[in-house]
């Protein structure tokens, strides 16, 4: 069992293999008493202003503790996450972190608007986001229940996510997530190619970045 484990993990690509790897510690870490929620979440006060600048990071590993809700959400953002960055990010990794860390710079400015202290789902939402639009006539079996196309992927999991909390509340990280997975799209597929004819800062990673990961 462990060498299968490993093998699977193995496979995984190394920025949605490393993004697992974080979440799982952290929830285990709190679940372990080792940390509490408290020293996790994000505030604009508490990380600018008193210097506690490990929470702009921490808020997007934390999924909650384990549960079906953890487990909903780890398993929906891996499967699309690794998708993503097994096809359009093939060979691109530096391009795929440049996406998730500005979308991630667009969810700390939001956050204080929404009251959102955690941004692991919403950023978990960006690369599913962004997989549904680019797989446009996909079909997709959501729990060997019903089938739906990809773009409706994203609306189908925030009303389950809605479901499975009863509350709306729950589900208002997801949809931010859409929101900037929609504004991630739109620079990278829309904009850099009918209005700006080529790739700019929104949709290509850095040179430095590039070199950092290897990429030329």
């Amino acid at each position: 069992m462990p060498v299968g484990i490993e093998a699977w993990v193995t496979q995984i690509p190394p920025i949605t293999r490393g993004w697992l790897a974080l979440s799982v510690l952290t929830s285990l870490a709190v679940q372990c008493q080792l940390v509490t929620t408290l020293q996790l979440y994000y505030s604009p006060k508490s990380t600018f202003i008193n210097g506690q600048l490990w929470r702009a990071v921490t808020t997007f590993f934390y999924f909650g503790p384990i549960s079906l809700d953890f487990v909903f959400h780890l398993f929906f953002f891996m499967r699309y996450s690794r998708m993503l960055e097994e096809s359009s990010f093939a060979n691109h990794k530096a391009d795929y972190f440049w996406l998730l860390f500005l979308s991630s710079i667009m969810l700390l400015t939001l956050s204080p608007l929404f009251n959102l202290p955690f941004l692991s789902s919403s950023l978990a939402f960006v690369p599913i986001y962004l997989w549904s639009r680019r797989h446009p006539s996909t079909p997709i079996s959501l729990f060997g229940l019903f089938t739906i196309t990809a773009p409706y992927l994203p609306v189908a999991l925030v009303a389950f996510s809605w479901v499975l909390n009863g509350t709306w509340r729950a589900a208002a990280g997801d949809l931010v997530g859409c929101a900037v997975g929609h504004v991630g799209w739109f620079m990278r597929d829309v904009w850099t190619r009918e209005m700006v004819g080529g790739k700019t800062v929104f949709s290509e990673a850095p040179v430095r970045l590039r070199r950092l990961f290897g990429e030329q």
